[in-house]
């Protein structure tokens, strides 16, 4: 399989972990239009680090132990203008969903608090799974991907 394509277990929603005021600070007034989100990484690596719903943990005990101001963007894959490139980095054997340009405010359709344990480690909010469900079925998509515009017609 290609780095570029999706398997279809792979979850079509995506997370990104960020601080809330970089949230607050980049998302426009009303919640949508603007360039998009913008993490640095995007400038320093040509990416934007992501994880799907069974990967976040690993970046957020690893990176952000302690951290009590972040939160986890869903991001919903078919409203990103091009699908997420799967890829392994760092030779850890795991590949991470990357997002490559800014990611469009209509993209967001969540936004979910992430508090640290006593401990300062994080663990997946207990909603989580069945928020996504129920996002996953309302299914209220219109997409800017130029290739499934046609498609949904």
């Amino acid at each position: 399989m290609s780095a570029n394509s999706r398997s279809p277990e792979q979850d079509r929603f995506i997370l990104h972990i960020t601080s809330s005021d970089k949230w607050r600070t980049q998302r426009p007034a009303g919640d949508r239009g603007s360039g998009g989100f913008r993490d640095p990484s995007l400038d320093t690596e040509g990416f934007i680090h992501c994880s799907t719903v069974d990967q976040f943990l690993i970046p957020a005990n690893e990176r952000f132990v302690g951290r009590n101001d972040l939160v986890l963007l869903v991001i919903d894959t078919d409203r990103l203008e091009r699908e997420p490139i799967y890829e392994d980095c760092y030779e850890s054997g795991t590949r991470f969903p990357h997002v490559y340009g800014p990611i469009p405010m209509e993209a967001v359709i969540d936004v979910v608090d992430l508090p640290p344990d006593d401990d300062g480690r994080f663990s997946e909010p207990v909603t989580l799974r069945s928020d996504l469900a129920v996002l996953a079925a309302t299914d209220h998509r219109v997409t800017s991907r130029p290739d499934q515009r046609r498609r949904m017609g």
